[in-house]
């Protein structure tokens, strides 16, 4: 199947991402710092602080392996939620839990854009690599503004996609040449880790995200670069 058909249309995208991360799941935290030269944990409590998360009620989706999550809780979140649409994914996070034994954190199988939770019960909501691989940005953008209460924040950590063509080739030029080795090293398929260069081409950008939050319930979003621009954290305002 060629690339340009699995992101032929939101169903086939979704089917092939959960697919991907049930496949990737074991070497999910290898490979995030690979991938960002061990600076990734460092990005993720970044985030965190910029949620100021102690005494709060957080949602935080497309949770992966659970770092984000435990963090909050580790900053004395009240009461943390963790989703996630794979469930081996969840289950690498359930160990983790187990092994740190943060009691304030629950773990639940959902869809980002069809939340199972009541209007304005989070006062913060996370997302670590999340919005890109949505198979739609906007319908993951508005739950997550509808589970918010008003004052509440949404804050996202993923790749961004440079404007400035020559960045952007090289950008997506290293991570198609490093995913193709760790997938055929990892996996024996070239093809598994270059689904993140693939997604980033598609992908609108920081500002593209920025004009999607404000289009969708936010009524402010900020962009704050990281890694020279590289990366980005968005913190959107209910």
């Amino acid at each position: 199947m060629t690339w340009e058909e699995r992101f032929s249309s939101p169903e086939r995208k979704r089917d092939y991402v959960r697919t991907l991360f049930a496949t990737i799941a074991p070497r999910y935290d290898l490979i995030t710092v690979l991938l960002s030269f061990g600076l990734d944990r460092g990005w993720k409590r970044r985030l965190v602080d910029l949620g100021n998360p102690a005494g709060k009620r957080a949602l935080d989706l497309a949770c992966g392996t659970g770092d984000i999550a435990f963090e909050l809780a580790a900053r004395g979140a009240i009461r943390v939620v963790a989703l996630d649409i794979t469930l081996p994914m969840l289950r690498f996070a359930s160990v983790k839990r187990s092994a740190a034994a943060p009691d304030s954190v629950a773990l639940v199988a959902g869809d980002m854009t069809s939340l199972p939770f009541a209007d304005a019960e989070f006062d913060l909501v996370t997302t670590g690599y999340g919005l890109r691989n949505l198979p739609r940005l906007e319908p993951g953008l508005r739950e997550a503004a509808r589970v918010l209460k008003p004052g509440g924040v949404l804050l996202s950590l993923d790749f961004n996609r440079p404007a400035h063509p020559l960045v952007r080739g090289a950008y997506l030029a290293y991570l198609t040449a490093v995913g193709s080795l760790l997938g055929w090293v990892l996996h024996g398929d070239p093809d598994t880790y270059r689904y993140i260069p693939e997604s980033i081409r598609r992908y609108p950008g920081a500002e593209g995200v920025r004009a999607a939050a404000l289009a969708c319930g936010f009524s402010a979003c900020g962009v704050l670069p990281v890694l020279g621009g590289l990366m980005t954290i968005h913190r959107a305002a209910r």
